[in-house]
């Protein structure tokens, strides 16, 4: 019998995972099926769990990172302290939540990183920018948050200026604004604020370049999307499924 992983989420027609690991196993030759789980409300997770008993792991993906927390038996040291789960695993069908986010991010960061990356902007206030502000946090890069709505410690993209732009030489953008079919959108940031100084990260893999990262690319920017982060963070929720390191 084939053993049984998935993604939870809503929607997940365009998403990354099933893919991904549906090639893996081909290539490892894994007795294994990654399954999509679109549930339309986070309280269907129970009975999704009840009617797929041999399921071993779960991604968890927009909207759910930090919704899905109550519905667990138990969490990971990491997921706790970030407030947000993307990787779900099921042991005797006892559940423990993990944030393997943290993990595909700093490894695809670093080697990008220099010596003025030492503030940073994060667009967004959702599950993944908790995962990027822990890492930031460990790289002891200051970092200030951006959000449509008026938060607690959160910039508005209103409040943005380029003089704030031009101080912040590392941007990071933790929405799905750009991601296909949407590719005519950008987040609201003053871009004649950038400089061949800046590093752009964008967690959208689809397309390639985004609108947020061409317009920085046309500034002098580096640009990276997060392509590499998915396959770091899948490798990792595979590590914590199986036991085993990732390949």
């Amino acid at each position: 019998m084939p053993r049984h992983f998935g993604i939870i989420g809503y929607p997940l027609v365009h998403s990354f995972s099933p893919a991904y690991f549906k090639k893996k196993f081909a290539t490892l030759g894994i007795d294994a099926v990654y399954e999509p789980y679109p549930i339309a409300a986070v309280d269907a997770f129970p009975a999704l769990l009840a009617n797929h008993p041999g399921i071993e792991g779960l991604n968890v993906t927009i909207p759910y990172k930090e919704s899905i927390i109550p519905f667990l038996d138990e969490m990971d040291g990491t997921a706790l302290e970030i407030g947000a789960v993307n990787c779900i695993s099921i042991t005797d069908g006892k559940t423990k939540g993990y944030n393997t986010d943290v993990t595909g991010f700093e490894l695809s960061l670093i080697p990008l990183l220099a010596h003025q990356h030492t503030q940073a902007l994060i667009l967004g206030s959702g599950g993944s920018s908790r995962a990027v502000a822990y890492v930031l946090k460990q790289l002891g890069i200051a970092f200030q948050k951006v959000s449509r709505y008026i938060q607690d410690s959160c910039l508005t993209y209103d409040e943005l200026t380029p003089a704030i732009i031009e101080q912040h030489k590392l941007i990071v953008n933790t929405t799905p604004t750009g991601q296909y079919p949407d590719t005519h959108h950008a987040p609201p940031i003053p871009y004649d604020g950038i400089g061949p100084h800046h590093l752009l990260y964008d967690l959208v893999y689809n397309p390639d370049e985004t609108l947020f990262l061409l317009r920085g690319k046309e500034r002098g920017a580096v640009i990276k999307n997060g392509f590499e982060m998915l396959q770091l963070q899948a490798d990792a929720s595979w590590q914590i499924w199986t036991n085993q390191p990732t390949v």
